[in-house]
């Protein structure tokens, strides 16, 4: 089964004034994006060694300011050389929802957030020790703990886990809904530290939430997540959704009987995918 395409609906087009007739990248415009933010992301999308300004189809610079960002096509305009940011984000999916494999990195997140952090959406009766449909979720991804480790990520950690590993810390999670939370590990949206704790959607937004906030209560809890890692992930949900074509989406719902394993052996990334899904699923039933 082939690979959802990222770029697919974009409205904003982004180009290199020198070489007009490739497009560099783009993304779907949703709520609360401004001029300012565009200039963040392009940031991060290419490297320019230089100063440039961006051209609003063609002629009309764009001011770096809280304007809402227009749809349409934008044009680097520069006299350095423009480079696509080669670095490949984290690859993150998984086909079913596998939980946590920490029993202590849920219930801390939970005592902390109470309710979906991004709906305000809370479990359906928590004193019973029913929580659906909420899911504790990671900032940054488990499976990834080599990568965690090599850029020695846990030194922005304060708060310790109770058992586990520093991964597994409430600074790295966050109470979901779960279908948000499958969004979020996808990198549908993420939040921006850098602009009042913004929730940028890099997909259509069904749930009319772009554009918001994180809670001020939430901000003001001393164990939230850490800054460095909400910006690690809204920078691999920039690299992922902007970036050329973007990187592929994949089907997570398999009917019982399909040949789920064939099928991500045989699509994009396939090794890398596998890897993936095999460590969420172990994980998944490992209580540290």
């Amino acid at each position: 089964m082939p690979a959802a395409n990222r770029s697919a609906g974009r409205d904003v087009h982004i180009y290199d004034s020198k070489n007009p007739s490739e497009e560099l990248g783009g993304l779907i415009l949703t709520n609360g994006v401004t001029n300012k933010n565009f200039y963040m992301v392009t940031n991060i999308m290419v490297i320019i060694h230089g100063s440039y300004f961006l051209c609003h189809n063609g002629d009309t610079v764009v001011p770096e300011d809280d304007d809402p960002l227009q749809p349409g096509n934008y044009y680097i305009v520069t006299t350095a050389p423009i480079q696509v940011n080669v670095e490949q984000p984290l690859f993150r999916t998984i086909s079913t929802s596998s939980g946590t494999r920490n029993h202590g990195f849920r219930d801390t997140v939970r005592a902390r957030d109470q309710q979906c952090v991004i709906t305000g959406v809370g479990p359906i009766n928590a004193a019973a020790g029913r929580w659906a449909p909420l899911q504790a979720a990671h900032v940054f991804p488990l499976a990834h703990q080599q990568h965690w480790d090599d850029s020695n990520l846990s030194r922005w950690i304060t708060q310790p886990p109770i058992n586990g590993e520093l991964i597994d810390s409430v600074q790295n999670g966050l109470l979901l809904r779960a279908d948000i939370h499958q969004l979020f590990d996808s990198y549908d949206f993420s939040i921006n530290p850098n602009d009042n704790y913004k929730i940028v959607f890099f997909s259509q937004d069904p749930y009319h939430v772009a554009g918001n906030y994180l809670p001020q209560d939430f901000l003001n809890n001393p164990d939230r997540p850490v800054d460095a890692l909400l910006l690690w992930h809204f920078r691999q949900a920039v690299l992922t959704n902007m970036k050329g074509a973007g990187a592929p989406v994949f089907e997570h719902d398999y009917p019982s009987g399909s040949d789920m394993v064939g099928d991500i052996l045989s699509g994009p990334m396939g090794g890398e995918r596998m890897e993936f899904e095999l460590f969420s699923r172990l994980g998944a039933i490992q209580d540290v």
